[in-house]
This record gives structure tokens, C-alpha cells and sequence, in this order.
């Protein structure tokens, strides 16, 4: 078995929770992006967020990996970033590891309604191959992306 830890150091076991999702099929930056927008959300207000982004009711700001990407009058309005988009299947992912870091929190005895996100990260993990037929015999091979996500949520002292 792999031996794998988190990327935040200075984890305080009586006021922290922490959850992580492994080798997720979803896009690295579509999933940093996401990170980006819920650091520091409170984390109900941060599921809540991201099961809006999920009915393409609210986008997520796209502040590093905006090439290309449109530009959306009520992204620009809340965030005063102009670019971003509506990423379900990443947000879907997502919010499950927030639920867990909730039910992590819950079992540890802190208080669920307090809860904060204090880190909240994405890294690319490796890439699955697969192969394209192609004409004359030949394949040309394309690359499934794979996500670690890493929440730590901490009970807030007010």
C-alpha cells in the first residue's frame, strides 16, 4: 500500500478535522479552482455553494487556468474575477469529501455548525493511459486525469 499524508503541517487534533479523496477522475485544475473559491468558507455555506454550482445556478472563478474560458456577468458581480465556469462532475466529487470531513468533525465531538475550511487543496495525482484507433493501423493514446483532494476543517472560537 502507498503511504500518502497531508500537504498542512500545523493540524491542532482537538480543534481540526481533517478528510482527503484519492485518485479522483476528475481535472486537477478544474478541481484547484474549486479549492480556491471554498478556502476559508464556512462549510455548510460551502456545500451549499457548490450544490448551487451543481444546478449551473452560481459558477466557480477561474483565476489561474482562465485561458479560453468565458467571460459571466454574475461570476464577475460576487467575486470580481470576469472568467469561470460551471464545473458539475468536479464539484459533485467535491462536496462528497466535504461531507466527509463534516461526519470526521462530527465523531471527533466538534461542534458542526462552526466549522470553518481552513486548507483546501487539489494536486494532480497520475494519469491513466488509454489508446484511440486510428487510420493505417496506428493509435494515438489520451490520458484520464486523476485528483487528490485535501480538506482540513477547524471549529471556530466565536
Amino acid at each position: 500500500m502507498p503511504e500518502w499524508g497531508y500537504s498542512i503541517v500545523d493540524v491542532d487534533p482537538d480543534r481540526m478535522a481533517k478528510a482527503s479523496g484519492r485518485d479522483l477522475h476528475i481535472s486537477p485544475r478544474e478541481a484547484r479552482e474549486i479549492c480556491e473559491a471554498i478556502r476559508y468558507m464556512k462549510l455548510d455555506e460551502a456545500i451549499k455553494y457548490l450544490e448551487r454550482v451543481k444546478e449551473k445556478k452560481e459558477g466557480v472563478p477561474y483565476g489561474r487556468f482562465n485561458t479560453n474560458v468565458p467571460h459571466h456577468a454574475e461570476i464577475s458581480s460576487r467575486w470580481g474575477i470576469p472568467s469561470g465556469r460551471y464545473p458539475v462532475k468536479a464539484s459533485s466529487e467535491i462536496i462528497n469529501v466535504l461531507k466527509n470531513a463534516k461526519a470526521n468533525a462530527e465523531n471527533k465531538g466538534l461542534d458542526t455548525e462552526k466549522l470553518r475550511i481552513k486548507h483546501a487543496c487539489a494536486q494532480a495525482a497520475m494519469q491513466l493511459r488509454n489508446y484511440i484507433p486510428r487510420a493505417f493501423g496506428r493509435s494515438t493514446p489520451f490520458y484520464h486525469p486523476l485528483t487528490h483532494v485535501e480538506i482540513v476543517v477547524e471549529e471556530a472560537g466565536n
